[in-house]
């Protein structure tokens, strides 16, 4: 195994009250791929900064190995005092490192290096944080929340840019597909504790609810002893004193052991309010375009949403998602076509930078709207502690100004905020950001069983999957076009599709020159497979199942944490053949659903 070279051992850190952090342990070497999970408020930020030094714990042992650099993404970057995008990353370089890669990554991450930082979109600002940490190519390189505001093509390439670094990654994410795709070991911070999975975070989830089922087991365990032994004290200890004092002491740590132990923080509540019932329609959209210059935003694009539909809206930053929600929900006016909204909709929308938060007012002031204790719920009245409870917040945490909270808090309050509200149409606007994994649970199951319609922004790959009932993409030049299903879904249309186009042109290539003898009519019909499509259809399944096995045994090779920091040619060795038997698998599953399909047509053409 590689030795560590960073190495933080026995960390305690107290905000006042319990304590955040209690004995953490972490250690991070060269090559490791390490994923930071944890519910919001864990202290996981707090821990990737004591790691990049930003932070000094109460106690605890930080130790670097000498000559090891490290760059640290910040979720909130700080620009102030900077004049250009270029002089943010720049100040990030070391003397010897090339100001060249600098404005390289700024280039491929679609800024010049001369925009002003103080009036950089989210999306923007985060790209500008992530050139700064990728340019020195660091030994270590601490991410928090890296894929917060960026679009999916800019997730993808950071994807594959992380990949191809050999520097040693620890990441905090909210994005499963992310962290399914780059980590080879979790770190769970939970109560205070630190336990680590050698195994990515694919593995982390079950493995965390047997750990707690345990937990539960061994609790209840000690519960019930702790029972026997006070009906000993109290029916059987007179007669036997002397005799069972160390007995008696017994139980006195097994109460003291108990009161000690931190239960499972709570799980978010999630009551949404439902309105009237709408309409069987919820808004139709014919024809509209919208454009600010050239090029266009939307052009000619029409759909129709419906009660219980929940639509998605995907595409780059930049390409007009939220205008195409504003014009469907009502609030902007395309500049051709019609929208109509159904009768009696009763819409909520969450904003994608929580603005409608005053940063002066106190939390509770933003449920109750500033007169009084009370918050209408579904119906019912609440005190606004216990709604606060719902969603997480301590009763001492009534009185905080909202531009206190963490970047979590204010989106758990957004979302207590919008549940509370009488709705039979949500619009949510990238929901997913600062929100933990297990919170986005809970929202996802919640918007499945949520009775009106749904519009979402959203460039997580993994909740649109799950949530969404179909996705509206963006093709290009205005363009949008409605599909069926979630990401993975448009993915494998828009394959289909490329190999249904390929094969357009093979034919247009064979068709014959017009002077050449017609085919006859029955030549024209196709009555079967070809032999070498029929050999084909046949042997694939078994070449797919063998490239799958080659795939996860590749997979589990690259799973080592130590083969890179041992054998370097192995893990690029692996790397490689892992990359090229995934493209070989996609082509033949390519052919394969091609090849099925035609068999389909042509056996459905012989019934009729």
């Amino acid at each position: 195994m590689a030795p560590p070279i960073l190495i933080l051992r026995d960390i305690f850190l107290t905000f006042g009250g319990t304590p955040l952090l209690e004995g953490v342990e972490l250690s991070v070497s060269r090559g490791d791929r390490l994923c930071l999970v944890g519910r919001n408020g864990s202290g996981k930020s707090t821990l990737l900064k004591i790691a990049a030094g930003l932070v000094e714990p109460d106690t605890g042992e930080h130790f670097l190995q000498p000559g090891t650099t490290i760059c640290y993404l910040p979720q909130e970057p700080d620009f102030s005092g900077y004049g250009s995008t270029l002089d943010y990353v720049e100040d990030g370089l070391a003397p010897e490192d090339s100001s060249h890669r600098a404005q390289h990554l700024l280039d491929l991450l679609g800024l010049s290096g001369g925009e002003n930082p103080g009036r950089l979109s989210g999306g923007e600002a985060r790209r500008c944080a992530l050139a700064r940490a990728l340019a020195p190519k660091p030994d270590i390189l601490l991410l928090d929340e890296p894929t917060n505001h960026l679009d999916m093509p800019a997730i993808q390439w950071l994807e594959a840019e992380l990949k191809s670094l050999p520097s040693a990654i620890v990441m905090i994410s909210h994005d499963r597909r992310f962290l399914e795709t780059l980590s080879r070991a979790t770190v769970w911070l939970d109560r205070g504790q630190a336990s680590r999975l050698e195994k990515g975070f694919g593995d982390f989830e079950e493995w965390r609810d047997e750990t707690l089922e345990q937990e539960r087991l061994e609790r209840h365990k000690l519960d019930r002893k702790i029972v026997a032994e006070n009906h000993w004290l109290i029916h059987g200890v007179s007669a036997r004193r002397k005799r069972n004092q160390r007995r008696l002491g017994a139980l006195y740590e097994m109460r003291q052991q108990r009161r000690e132990l931190r239960q499972v923080t709570g799980d978010v509540k999630m009551t949404v309010t439902v309105g009237n019932v709408s309409g069987k329609l919820v808004a139709e959209a014919e024809g509209i375009s919208k454009s600010y210059g050239d090029p266009a935003i939307i052009d000619d694009f029409s759909v129709r949403i419906q009660r219980g539909d929940r639509v998605g809206l995907i595409g780059p930053n930049g390409a007009g998602k939220t205008t195409l929600l504003n014009i469907l929900t009502g609030a902007t006016q395309p500049d051709h076509g019609t929208v109509r909204l159904g009768a009696s909709v009763q819409m909520v929308t969450l904003d994608q930078q929580r603005e409608s938060l005053d940063p002066k007012s106190s939390l509770s002031d933003a449920l109750t709207g500033g007169g009084g204790n009370m918050v209408s719920v579904a119906g019912k009245d609440r005190h606004v502690i216990g709604y606060m409870k719902d969603f997480l917040f301590s009763p001492e945490q009534a009185k905080t100004p909202i531009g206190e909270l963490s970047g979590g808090e204010r989106g758990r309050l957004m979302l207590a905020r919008a549940l509370a509200r009488p709705s039979n149409l949500l619009v949510l606007d990238e929901p997913t950001n600062d929100l933990d994994l297990e919170t986005l649970d809970l929202l996802q199951e919640m918007l499945a069983d949520y009775q009106g319609a749904v519009m979402l922004v959203s460039h997580d790959r993994d909740f649109i999957d799950r949530v969404v009932t179909s996705v509206i993409a963006w093709e290009g030049d205005g363009r949008w076009m409605e599909y069926a299903g979630g990401y993975s879904d448009i993915q494998a249309q828009r394959r289909l599709n490329a190999v249904d186009e390929e094969k357009a042109k093979d034919q247009t290539a064979k068709k014959p020159p017009p002077d050449s003898t017609p085919p006859s009519s029955s030549a024209k019909r196709k009555g079967k497979l070809s032999f070498n499509q029929a050999h084909a259809l046949k042997t694939l399944p078994g070449k797919m199942a063998k490239l799958e096995s080659q795939i996860e045994s590749h997979r589990k090779t690259l799973a080592d944490p130590n083969l890179y920091a041992n054998d370097a040619e192995a893990f690029n060795t692996a790397a490689t053949a892992l990359k090229a038997a995934e493209t070989s698998l996609a082509a033949m599953e390519e052919e394969w659903l091609a090849l099925e399909l035609e068999r389909e047509e042509i056996e459905g053409g012989k019934s009729k």
